[in-house]
């Protein structure tokens, strides 16, 4: 008889065999083609959506909420002017970017404690379905459209006055819109828009549609010049990319921002090159020399800056390099 113990032995150096003869095979078959065994579940679909279009941060008492309404693509090559379209294009590619590029449209939601304050309001319905996410993102924020006190426009453009309204309904009911004068008679004029090229016809339509149910309940208020709008918030005239396009000045505890909206829009380009001006602009030369004044005062300053067209979230600080400029995104902070 032989021992139990040695038939055990036996059992276990056969079972080690097999086992062994079976990792072998798997992996023969593998390297011969067979592939991986079956995964043990179905492969994560992909999501294809992104985060939510928020970001916060403090400046001074003041909390400074950005709102992503998305992006357009845009063929920034064809609508830069008093520049070459084979130079963009170099631009472009020194920042590893193509065109048509994404361009990012941000608004910027200032709660003073007292009141919430919206800088633009993003295109709305007016750019399809890559844009018009600034609501969903106010909601994501803690925020609900009810709550805004005022809208500061910087100026009446389609992507930052399309999103006052959905299907002709106020989206922000308890806001009194703020503009500047100049900004509000040039696109409200029917004789404008009448004398108005079939290219910029579409943008005093739009005007008129997003600001409409502001005026018809005396909601929409004008300023000139530098005007307090509360303690700390004030506007600043930066007349050229509209006739009325303004700034508005945020300063609390000694730190200050500057709401720049469309001074610039292709920071690759028009950061190294302020001179290079865009076709959306109503008086580029005008514009061309704010975008000058704007930029060296920024620089000499060293104060935070927060621009539409940026990739979200579009706020950061100058530095003058060469003959032009460098942008220094914000740093991110997690907690304020």
């Amino acid at each position: 008889m032989i021992p139990t113990g040695i038939i055990v032995r036996r059992q276990s150096m056969k079972i080690r065999s097999f086992l062994g003869r079976a990792t072998l095979a798997t992996s023969l078959a593998a390297l011969l083609g067979g592939g991986d065994p079956a995964p043990a579940h179905a492969a994560a679909p992909q999501v294809k959506t992104q985060a939510p279009g928020f970001y916060r941060m403090m400046l001074g008492d003041f909390e400074i909420t950005v709102l992503s309404d998305g992006t357009a693509p845009q063929p920034v090559e064809k609508l830069l002017t008093n520049t070459q379209p084979e130079h963009v294009r170099s631009l472009l590619a020194d920042a590893y970017l193509t065109s048509p590029m994404e361009m990012s449209i941000n608004a910027y939601l200032i709660n003073t404690g007292s009141q919430l304050f919206l800088v633009d309001t993003g295109a709305g319905e007016l750019f399809g379905p890559s844009a018009g996410r600034l609501v969903s993102n106010l909601r994501a924020a803690g925020y609900q459209p009810e709550q805004v006190d005022a809208v500061l426009l910087t100026h009446i453009h389609g992507d930052h006055s399309g999103g006052l309204v959905v299907a002709g309904k106020p989206v922000f009911p308890n806001a009194t819109v703020h503009a500047h004068k100049r900004e509000a008679d040039y696109w409200l004029s029917p004789a404008n828009a009448e004398k108005a090229s079939d290219h910029h016809k579409p943008s005093f339509q739009h005007a008129v549609a997003s600001l409409a149910p502001y005026v018809t309940a005396g909601k929409l208020k004008t300023f000139e010049g530098s005007t307090e709008l509360a303690p700390g918030l004030r506007t600043l005239e930066s007349l050229g990319h509209t006739p009325g396009h303004s700034f508005y000045v945020a300063e609390s505890q000694g730190q200050k921002l500057v709401f720049w909206g469309d001074l610039m829009h292709v920071a690759a380009v028009q950061f190294p090159e302020p001179a290079v001006t865009i076709q959306y602009d109503v008086d580029s030369k005008a514009a061309a020399a704010q975008r000058a004044k704007a930029y060296a005062d920024a620089a000499k300053q060293g104060y935070l800056v927060a621009v539409d067209h940026i990739s979200f979230p579009g706020i950061g600080h100058l530095r003058p390099q060469g003959k032009g400029y460098s942008w220094l995104p914000v740093n991110y902070s997690f907690t304020k």
